[in-house]
């Protein structure tokens, strides 16, 4: 898995029923849980489904950046069923009116799906189990053996993740009304989505989101022309085109510094927070511009000097350990920050009334009555459709019984107590991320699921170590990412009047699409691209860094290079103090500190990305400076409609080069002296 960028929000309920007080009087017409699930919502997310996924497993598999997509699911789905409802209305059909409940249905179906493209694995713990990335490690390597090898396969990779994907579904079904009423808990990203929903189903709001359409539909056309044109100039390898154009320099490009030209990490810059794209270039310059050009220094002292550019024993093995020391410093410090702050919360039954970041109650009398009529509405909404406990606990021991089955047949290494033991904990593992989630916006699936890795791999040792870690990594994962999904997609209906139990089956129709369309969608980047060659555009950094936190918790650290080890514990120890900085720092000062998370990606991967992504922040940086309502109306949008434009030039990209049909010009840059 990647790293998941949120998009915390400071929102008042109050504000959020819209523009218009009419859409939120106890008057408002709400369809039943059927009538807001349509076979034309269903169509629309399953063709909004298949593009997030291919997008989101380019991002998985170059960077390991993800930035949200709600924003644009709910803006597209919006587009397509208004597109195609006025379409029919002009023909003379009777058409069904487009209510923001089906807008929310569409909306929590395709995150649902292409969710499935960032917890599945597909660029961390399931790629990691190949044959490539054992072999990039080295066959000599301590504890990489030839046993823990699982190529990837469409079939037993649509199988896993329908045992896998469900459970957390199941999971906190029972405390959805202790979460979302009793606790008031935020999810700032649900709260956000929620408000943008109701804003369409205004009459100004549909305005404004008939314009974000066209404005999506524009920068979508120019992403998709421009990736074309580069292609022509890419030639056969990977040292040609615009993505090897050496914008600052041939001696910074050595060092990966240049602007590729990548409308996907502009976009991304665009969409992350300002503090995460200048994280993201302060790690580059860190690596790239001091650490490793010093390290490179010792050569022949501190690591053979005739090693290869892949070889663990020399400078990529820096890359890799100081990379992964700080993702688990940072990791570890939110796990200890969350689990700390949720214990406090359910501990302290004043805090539950008064102090959660919930509600801003700041209203004066003349609007008091109007916003308990809509809170009265929103409750009983929310808890008309009710979902039995009995239904809940019996899909979820039935789902456990069959994953536990199921599982160690698909990777043998993974005993079925190994997977009974997982299931047993996982509800309170779910909780204690859903409850982070509400409270921060952070999901720590991530770090669960290491955690997972970690335990696993060091009990079962060498025989079959790796792959079970990688596996119990997997199944810890998925079941903690969708039960925070599901909490979220339920504060989001909360808001939008929209029945538990249409987003719970919305969840359910979601995952079962993702389970089929995220490994057939990675299944065409893995057929028609190089995926692992880490010189090539699809390195799939985080499958080297999982399969070595595999073989770390068997072996621990074995024949690293010289002070390889210090540099880590130094690194580990500076993401500790850094997260600590962050959160007893006041935010004046803690809003200019840099996220170590953040800082991590490009230790391994290179600068080249950080580089895209810094323009997109200066140009939204300057936008906001120029108008400020443009840009916060705006940007989503541009953003949105160069990551979607990228993404689906990618599909006639790898059509390309499955044919072997390969791009006529190489335009390579190199010294005037080598002519």
């Amino acid at each position: 898995m990647g790293t998941e960028i949120p998009r915390s929000a400071e929102i008042s309920e109050a504000l959020l029923p819209g523009s218009e007080k009419a859409a939120t009087t106890e008057e408002e017409h709400v369809p039943e849980w059927k009538e807001q699930i349509t076979i034309r919502g269903l169509a629309v997310s399953a063709l909004l489904g298949t593009l997030f996924c291919i997008i989101t497993h380019k991002l998985n598999l170059t960077v390991g950046i993800i930035p949200s997509l709600n924003v644009a699911a709910g803006l597209l789905g919006f587009f397509f069923v208004k597109s195609w409802t006025g379409f029919l209305s002009k023909l003379g059909f009777t058409v069904k009116p487009f209510t923001k409940q089906e807008n929310t249905v569409i909306q929590t179906c395709v995150v649902a799906c292409y969710g499935l493209a960032f917890s599945g694995g597909f660029g961390s713990y399931l790629i990691a189990m190949d044959e490539k990335t054992y072999k990039l490690i080295g066959s000599d390597y301590p504890g990489n053996h030839a046993e823990d090898i699982i190529n990837p396969g469409l079939w037993w990779m649509i199988g896993f993740l329908f045992v896998v994907s469900f459970l957390g579904l199941f999971s906190l079904v029972p405390l959805r009304k202790v979460m979302v009423l009793d606790y008031k808990l935020t999810y700032p990203s649900g709260t956000a989505t929620a408000m943008l929903i109701n804003s369409f189903h205004t009459n100004t709001g549909a305005e404004l989101a008939g314009n974000q359409v066209k404005c999506l539909g524009k920068y979508l056309s120019l992403s998709l022309v421009w990736s074309c044109f580069k292609w022509f100039f890419s030639g056969i390898g990977d040292a040609c085109g615009f993505d090897n154009f050496p914008t600052l320099g041939l001696m910074l490009f050595k060092n990966t510094f240049y602007f590729d030209f990548s409308p996907t990490y502009i976009g991304c810059g665009l969409i992350c927070p300002h503090i995460v794209n200048c994280s993201v270039l302060l790690g580059a310059i860190i690596s790239w511009g001091i650490l490793w050009p010093i390290v490179s220094q010792h050569a022949g002292d501190w690591y053979p000097a005739d090693l290869g550019s892949n070889d663990f024993k020399g400078l990529y093995g820096y890359k890799v350990f100081i990379a992964i020391a700080i993702i688990l410093g940072d990791g570890l410090y939110n796990l200890v920050k969350i689990i700390a702050v949720t214990v406090k919360e359910i501990c302290n039954s004043s805090s539950r009334l008064n102090n959660l970041p919930i509600v801003a109650d700041v209203v004066d009398d003349s609007e008091a009555s109007e916003i308990l009529l809509v809170k009265k509405k929103r409750d009983e909404v929310f808890l008309k459709d009710r979902i039995p406990l009995g239904f809940a606990v019996s899909g979820y021991v039935g789902l456990a019984a069959i994953s536990t089955a199921t599982i160690p047949l698909i990777f043998p290494p993974l005993k079925w107590y190994f997977v009974l033991c997982s299931y047993l904990i996982a509800p309170a593992l779910a909780f204690c991320n859903s409850y982070g989630t509400g409270l921060t916006d952070w999901s720590l699936a991530s770090t669960y699921g290491k955690i997972g890795l970690f335990i696993i791999a060091s009990v079962v040792g060498s025989d079959g170590g790796v792959i079970a870690g990688l596996a119990a990594c997997g199944v810890m994962m998925s079941i903690v990412s969708t039960a925070a999904d599901l909490m979220q997609d339920f504060k989001t209906g909360y808001l939008t009047l929209s029945s538990a139990k249409s987003m719970f089956v919305s969840q359910l129709v979601g995952t079962a699409m993702g389970c089929v369309i995220a490994p057939l969608t990675f299944w065409l980047f893995w057929t028609a691209f190089d995926i692992g060659d880490p010189n090539g555009p699809y390195k799939a950094p985080y499958a080297v860094i999982f399969r070595e936190m595999a073989i770390l918790g068997i072996e621990g650290f074995a024949e690293l290079p010289k002070h390889c080890l210090a540099l880590c514990y130094g690194f580990f120890i500076a993401a500790l103090i850094v997260n600590l900085l962050r959160d007893i720092t006041p935010p004046k000062v803690s809003q200019f500190i840099p996220i170590p998370m953040a800082m991590a990606v490009p230790f391994y991967i290179g600068a080249y990305f950080a580089i895209d992504m810094f323009v997109g922040t200066v140009i939204l940086f300057v936008w906001e400076r120029i108008n400020r309502k443009d840009a916060d109306d705006f940007a989503g949008a541009v953003a949105s409609g160069l990551i979607c434009g990228d993404g689906i030039w990618t599909i006639p990209s790898a059509i390309l080069s499955i044919l072997r049909i390969n791009p006529p010009i190489c335009m390579y840059f190199g010294p005037s002296s080598a002519r």
